[in-house]
C-alpha cells in the first residue's frame, strides 16, 4: 500500500538532497538548484516551463511571440510539460538542478514547491509594477493561502477555473429530457441516454489522472457538506458517511452508463472521447470549452454550473488558481519578471483566457466582451459571485496535497470503480493520510 510522505519527511529529504547536489554543482561550476540566482541584465535568454504543455502550447507561443516583439533583446525558450508530469518534473529539478526561470505553477503544487524554498516571493515586484491594483483580489488571496503564507505571493495568478457539466443538447432534446441542473436529473439522464450495444452512453467518468478531484466534486455536491475539515480543523470530512454514500452512487456509474475505457482516461482522452462520440454528459472544467466548440459547435452542447442538491443548494470543491512563478535559481530575474508582468497584463491575459475559456486574473481583462459570449465562462463567473454556490476549499496549502490527492490514491480510486475495494475503505485511507498531513502542517506552523 502506498503511504504518502509527510510534510516534514518530504521537504526535509528534498532540501537535504538539494543541499548535497548544490555543493557538488558549485564544485563543478554547474548552475544547479542550489545556485543563488541573480537579477541579471534584463536581456538574453530565459526558459519558461508551461505546466499544461500540449494543451496550452499554441496560445503560450503566441504570447511569447508578442512579448519578444515588444522586448527584442529577450529570448523566451518554451518548454511544454504535460500537466500530470509537472509536479515530479519540478521536484526533480529542485533536487538535481535545471529549474527554469519562469514556470507555470498551479495552486495544487504551489505549497510543495514553495516549502522547498524554490520560488521567489513576488508581492513587492507586483506592487511596484503595472499590475498593481489590477489583479483579482480573491485570486491573489487564493495563491497566498495555497503557498502556505498570508504574506507572500509565490506566483502571479493568470486564471481561475471552475467545474462545469457539459451536456449534449441535441441528445437531450431527442429524448425529451430535462436539463441536468440537479443531481436527480443528472442520474436520470445518464440512465436514459445509455444504449451500450449501440455504443451510446449517458456519461463519461474520469478514471485516469486527475480523477479524484472530479470525484470529490461529485461527492460534496451530493452530500451538501460545505467544509473540508470538521469544526476542530483536525479531521477531514472526506470520509463522512454522506460522502461515502455519494461516492458509492457516483462510482456505480462506471460501465453501467459509461464506456469501459473511462478507467484509464485522463482529461485529454475523456474530452476527445466526448467530442467524437455519442455520450450525453461530461464533467470537466472551463478549460475544455473551446475543444467542444471546435468539435460540436455551440448548437449541440451547453456547459452549465455543477448540479444542485436537495433544496437547490450547489456545493463545489475549489478549483486551483493557475499562475506563473519566478524561480530563485534564475540568473536573469529581471527579464523573467518582465515576461510574467507581460503575461498578466490586460491584453495578454485576455488573449490567453479567451483561448483557454478560463476566468482572467487581470481585472481589466475580466471586463472584455468575450466573457459574455462564452456561456460556460459567463455562467461560472456568475455562480461564483451570485451567492448560489458554496465552495469547499481544498487544502492546497499542504505540501503533500498533490501527492495524496493524485499519485498516492488515483490507483486506489480505480479499484473502487472496478469493485476491488469499497468507497469507504478508499476514503478512510485518504482521510487518514490527510489528517496526518494536517497535524504536521499545524505543528510546523507553530515553529
Amino acid at each position: 500500500m502506498n503511504i504518502s510522505k509527510t510534510q516534514r519527511g518530504r521537504v526535509a529529504a528534498a532540501m537535504s538532497l538539494a543541499t548535497v547536489l548544490a555543493l557538488t554543482a558549485t564544485a563543478c561550476g554547474d548552475d544547479g538548484s542550489g545556485a543563488a540566482g541573480a537579477e541579471g541584465s534584463g536581456k538574453g535568454k530565459i526558459v519558461f516551463w508551461d505546466n499544461n504543455g500540449g494543451v496550452r502550447t499554441d496560445i503560450w507561443k503566441e504570447i511569447i511571440a508578442d512579448f519578444e516583439k515588444k522586448n527584442p533583446k529577450i529570448d523566451v525558450q518554451y518548454v511544454g510539460v504535460a500537466a500530470p508530469e509537472a509536479q515530479s518534473k519540478y521536484d526533480n529539478a529542485i533536487q538535481g538542478g535545471g529549474l527554469p526561470d519562469v514556470g507555470g505553477v498551479g495552486a495544487a503544487m504551489l505549497a510543495g514547491i514553495a516549502a522547498q524554498n524554490a520560488l521567489e516571493p513576488l508581492e513587492d515586484r507586483a506592487a511596484k509594477s503595472s499590475l498593481a491594483g489590477k489583479l483579482n483580489e480573491s485570486m491573489v488571496e487564493s495563491v497566498k493561502a495555497a503557498g502556505g503564507s498570508d504574506k507572500h505571493m509565490y506566483n502571479i495568478p493568470i486564471s481561475a477555473n471552475n467545474g462545469v457539466l457539459y451536456y449534449r443538447t441535441d441528445l437531450f432534446k431527442k429524448e425529451n429530457l430535462a436539463e441536468p441542473t440537479t443531481w436527480d436529473t443528472f442520474y436520470a439522464a445518464a440512465d436514459k441516454l445509455t444504449a451500450a450495444k449501440k455504443n451510446e452512453f449517458g456519461y463519461t467518468i474520469r478514471g485516469g489522472a486527475g480523477s479524484i478531484a472530479q470525484a470529490m466534486d461529485a461527492m460534496y455536491g451530493q452530500s451538501g457538506i460545505t467544509s473540508f475539515w470538521d469544526p476542530s480543523g483536525e479531521k477531514t470530512t472526506l470520509n463522512d458517511p454522506k460522502n461515502v454514500e455519494a461516492l458509492e452512487k457516483y462510482a456505480a456509474l462506471f460501465k453501467k452508463v459509461t464506456p469501459s475505457a473511462d478507467l484509464n482516461n485522463d482529461f485529454i482522452k475523456m474530452v476527445a472521447q466526448w467530442d467524437s462520440g455519442t455520450i450525453g454528459m461530461l464533467n470537466h472544467n472551463l478549460g475544455s470549452y473551446q475543444d467542444h466548440v471546435k468539435a460540436l459547435s455551440t448548437d449541440k452542447f451547453r456547459g452549465i454550473p455543477q448540479p444542485t442538491g436537495p433544496g437547490g443548494k450547489r456545493v463545489q470543491v475549489s478549483n486551483p488558481v493557475d499562475g506563473l512563478g519566478l524561480f530563485k535559481t534564475s540568473k536573469n530575474k529581471e527579464a523573467a519578471w518582465k515576461f510574467i508582468e507581460f503575461a498578466a497584463s490586460h491584453e495578454a491575459n485576455s488573449k490567453f483566457n479567451e483561448t483557454a475559456g478560463l476566468i482572467p486574473a487581470n481585472t481589466e481583462a475580466s471586463k472584455d466582451a468575450w466573457i459574455s459570449e462564452a456561456e460556460p465562462t459567463k455562467l461560472a463567473a456568475q455562480a461564483l459571485t451570485d451567492g448560489s454556490t458554496t465552495i469547499v476549499q481544498l487544502p492546497y496549502y499542504l505540501p503533500d496535497w498533490n501527492t495524496i490527492s493524485k499519485a498516492d490514491n488515483e490507483p486506489e480510486f480505480q479499484k473502487v470503480l472496478l469493485g476491488k475495494t469499497t468507497a469507504k475503505a478508499f476514503l478512510d485511507k485518504m482521510a487518514d493520510e490527510l489528517n496526518k498531513a494536517q497535524a504536521e502542517w499545524k505543528e510546523q506552523s507553530k515553529s
